[in-house]
């Protein structure tokens, strides 16, 4: 081989080498800006990545600062931007279960922003639990799916009623059963027990209260791991001292 073609293969075999490395550092560059609680930021350098999986955590960080941090005026927008990332993930890699969850919390948190009225015009109910069955579908044991469905169960419930189960097939047997399964799949994570409880204290208020409370103070117990934990640890405090004021 001629030095002037084993430098050109040398350049391409660099090239490739190069860019691989910088994709993975930018990906643990958007995680960590994440975990540092700078989820706007995470999200544009993870969708500059230009992969599902980018643009799956894209949409998870501007669906987290959407519904905990970023002022009213701001939310809808923030929301929307997170559904279109979320499908963007899909259109790139519809075998990412983590692509179609983030399609579910990102829909899911609108929702709740806009109200059940709006929300059931726009189909959001359906949508969201089938999202949810996809990943559920490709990843059975992924403990966030479990929870979703557990807290998309809950929620019908409590603002439908008998038209959630005859609409949606919503219950709340179902509802324990997916929170439990979570509970079972990810036992040292804050956000399954303080969304466990909060399902139990939609569903009955006063004759969860007990089993929530304990739910509440397991998740004050442990860790934060980073930014999102932090904000769950904060939201479990304000929510038991609201129970042991109420």
């Amino acid at each position: 081989m001629n030095n002037s073609l084993f430098c050109t293969l040398l350049i391409i075999v660099c090239m490739f080498v190069f860019a691989g490395t910088a994709g993975a550092q930018s990906i643990e560059e958007a995680r960590t800006e994440y975990a540092e609680g700078r989820f706007v930021e995470a999200a544009d350098l993870a969708q500059l990545l230009d992969t599902s999986e980018g643009y799956a955590l894209a949409a998870n960080s501007l669906a987290i600062y959407g519904y905990y941090i970023a002022p009213d005026s701001e939310k809808e927008g923030l929301f929307r931007r997170a559904a279109k990332l979320a499908r963007q993930a899909i259109r790139l890699d519809a075998a990412n279960p983590e692509a179609h969850l983030q399609l579910a919390h990102t829909m899911g948190r609108h929702a709740q922003m806009i109200g059940i009225v709006e929300a059931l015009k726009e189909g959001y109910a359906r949508q969201v639990r089938d999202a949810v069955h996809e990943a559920l579908r490709l990843t059975p044991d992924m403990a966030a799916a479990h929870l979703s469905l557990g807290a998309w169960h809950a929620g019908a419930v409590s603002n439908g009623g008998f038209f959630a189960g005859l609409l949606y097939g919503a219950n709340e047997e179902d509802a324990l059963m997916y929170f439990e399964r979570a509970l079972e799949l990810a036992p040292q994570e804050k956000v399954v027990f303080l969304e466990y409880a909060l399902g139990l204290l939609s569903l009955d208020a006063i004759g969860n209260r007990r089993q929530a409370r304990d739910l509440i103070e397991r998740a004050i117990g442990l860790p934060s791991k980073d930014a999102h934990d932090r904000i769950i640890h904060r939201k479990a405090v304000e929510r038991l001292a609201a129970l042991d004021g109420g």
